[in-house]
């Protein structure tokens, strides 16, 4: 996620967290000194902003670390003003491993909560006389700090398992319907409640906190999102890289100037292309970086000069379902397609999604034709 600051790594997972995380921190400076609020107590509010926000991280980690039983990598885990968020490269599709990953991050939250719970005297605090208790928890010192920390944790529990999807509640409630529906129509009903709910966050925000609003159109549109998101898995099902690739390709030598590659542009349709030398592929020279450099008046270099050499191959055996959402999450998503170490084509986002439009027309058309007999 751009805009982010890497704070290194937990369990071989980077944690980093989102710059607009500072603004949720200026806001609580200003809410407390529009209180008349001391220098401890402000202090003491960004401290336990921190502390939940470790809170959080640990609960994105059950979530990871649970996925990496089911050979599930993580990516990283981004702290946001409205949470975190762990980049799991593909959730389960088995009912039983998604409830497993969506439930183990609430669990952590519930485990911490228990942990203060034992070392807490939580009734102390739970005082009968209203006007005790806001005298007592009025403010964050000190002395109530962890009794903040575990309403907090608690807290956490029960709005994450609020059944809106894409929140824990709702990836809970998905795999659940997924038991007796297919995964396609248990994502819909999932995301049309999660929407449901979504309206009912932002109907609350705008007149009580405006973070419900941020966390109304994360869950709005979070759930549009992995409904189509779902919906093209389930066309991509079943078929392989082979039956979606381009196979009429040009290629270019490394020695080749970029003045060729324009005129190679200009009298066809072809905007990245594969570098190959004595058979075997070198580099990838994307457009982009074709553009930048008349740009920057460097139309006499070579080919090999500005190929981009960190480049993914893929197998055409591989399932479209598993490289699809690679696909979807690179910037440069163009990649050399090998039948073992032979070049036999290439493959891009536009390549797949054109493949997704014929597949699905195809897909009604077949179930017309039923429908019809």
């Amino acid at each position: 996620m751009k805009g982010s600051l890497n704070l290194g790594r937990a369990f071989g997972i980077k944690i980093r967290v989102h710059w607009t995380f500072l603004l949720l921190i200026l806001w609580i400076v200003v809410l407390e000194l529009t209180k008349g609020s001391s220098t401890d107590v402000i202090l003491w509010s960004i401290f336990f902003i921190l502390v939940l926000f470790a809170c959080v991280v640990l609960h994105e980690l059950g979530h990871a670390l649970t996925a990496r039983r089911f050979n599930i990598p993580t990516q990283q885990i981004t702290l946001l003003p409205i949470g975190g968020l762990a980049s799991l490269e593909k959730m389960p599709e088995d009912p039983k491993e998604e409830f497993l990953v969506a439930i183990a991050g609430p669990a952590v939250n519930v485990v911490i909560a228990f942990l203060l719970y034992l070392i807490l005297p939580v009734e102390q605090f739970l005082v009968e006389d209203p006007e005790v208790a806001e005298e007592v928890l009025s403010t964050i010192n000190g002395s109530n700090f962890l009794f903040y920390l575990f309403s907090a944790n608690v807290l956490l529990v029960l709005f994450n398992m609020i059944p809106a999807f894409p929140m824990d509640g709702g990836r809970v409630f998905r795999a659940l319907l997924s038991l007796k529906f297919n995964r396609v129509q248990a994502t819909q009903m999932a995301a049309k409640l999660g929407q449901l709910v979504a309206f009912f966050f932002l109907f609350i925000g705008l007149f009580y906190n405006p973070i419900l609003i941020l966390i109304a159109i994360f869950v709005y549109f979070g759930a549009q999102g992995e409904s189509v998101m779902v919906q093209q898995l389930s066309i991509l099902k079943n078929h392989k890289v082979e039956e979606a690739m381009m196979t009429n390709i040009t290629t270019l030598q490394p020695e080749d100037s970029l003045d060729e590659v324009v005129n190679i542009i200009l009298t066809g349709t072809e905007r990245d292309f594969i570098v190959t030398k004595s058979g075997e592929v070198t580099g990838i020279l994307h457009q982009a970086d074709l553009i930048q450099a008349f740009k920057t008046n460097r139309s006499n270099t070579k080919v090999k000069d500005i190929m981009d050499e960190n480049f993914k191959t893929i197998q055409s055996s591989d399932h479209l379902t598993n490289i699809y959402p690679m696909i979807q999450s690179k910037s440069r998503a163009f990649f050399p397609v090998m039948k073992g170490d032979k070049l036999v084509g290439a493959i891009d986002r536009e390549n797949v999604n054109e493949f997704m439009v014929f597949s699905g027309l195809n897909r009604h058309r077949m179930l017309r034709g039923n429908t019809n007999v």
